[in-house]
C-alpha cells in the first residue's frame, strides 16, 4: 500500500497539477483580428502614455494595480483597437476590442489560457457588449449576463471593456 502512495506522489510531482498544463487557445491571431478590423489595411499603431492618474483609474477599474506606461493601439477616424491582456483566474486572457464613437463595437477574445470558462469567447456572450458606453464613473452603460461557472473569466471582460473604453476616451480628449 505504502508503495502505491509514493507511486501516486512521484506521478503528481513529474506530472505537475492537471490545471498547471491547460494549452493556450488561439481563437483568432491578433494580427488577424486587426487586418478584420481594419478591411486589411492597418493602420501604424500608436502609443499612449499612460499618466500616473490614468494608471489609478485603471487600476480601480481592474481592482489590481497596473503600471504599464505606454500601450500600444491603433487607430482610424473614429475608431480605436486594442489588444489587451488580464488573468482570469491564473492565465492571462488575450482581447481584442473596437470602439468606435465612444462606444463598444467588438470585443473578441482571441488568446485563452485558462482550464474553465472560455465559453466567454462565444457571440452570445460577447455581443452583449456591442453599444455600450462609459459612464463618468468608469462604469458600464449595462449590464453583462454572467455564464455559470466562468465568473472570473467574465469579469476579465468585462473590465477590460471598461478599460479600453477609458483608453478610447483618454485618447479623443488628447486629439481635441
Amino acid at each position: 500500500m505504502a508503495r502505491i502512495a509514493w507511486t501516486a506522489l512521484l506521478v503528481v510531482l513529474l506530472l505537475g497539477p492537471v490545471g498547471s498544463r491547460v494549452a493556450a487557445q488561439t481563437f483568432q491571431e491578433p494580427d488577424a483580428f486587426l487586418r478584420e478590423t481594419f478591411s486589411q489595411n492597418v493602420p501604424e499603431p500608436q502609443i499612449l502614455n499612460v499618466t500616473p492618474a490614468m494608471q489609478q483609474d485603471i487600476a480601480r477599474i481592474l481592482r489590481h494595480s497596473y503600471r504599464a506606461r505606454q500601450l500600444r493601439y491603433w487607430r482610424e477616424g473614429g475608431r480605436t483597437a486594442w489588444i489587451l491582456e488580464e488573468i482570469g483566474r491564473y492565465r492571462p486572457i488575450t482581447v481584442g476590442l473596437v470602439v468606435s464613437e465612444g462606444a463598444l463595437d467588438t470585443i473578441r477574445v482571441l488568446i485563452y489560457r485558462e482550464s474553465h470558462g472560455w465559453e466567454v469567447r462565444h457571440d452570445f456572450f460577447t455581443n452583449q457588449f456591442k453599444g455600450l458606453t462609459l459612464d463618468p464613473q468608469n462604469n458600464l452603460s449595462g449590464r453583462i449576463d454572467g455564464i455559470s461557472g466562468a465568473t472570473l473569466s467574465v469579469n476579465a471582460l468585462r473590465n477590460l471593456a471598461r478599460v479600453a473604453l477609458y483608453l478610447d476616451r483618454a485618447v479623443r480628449a488628447s486629439a481635441g
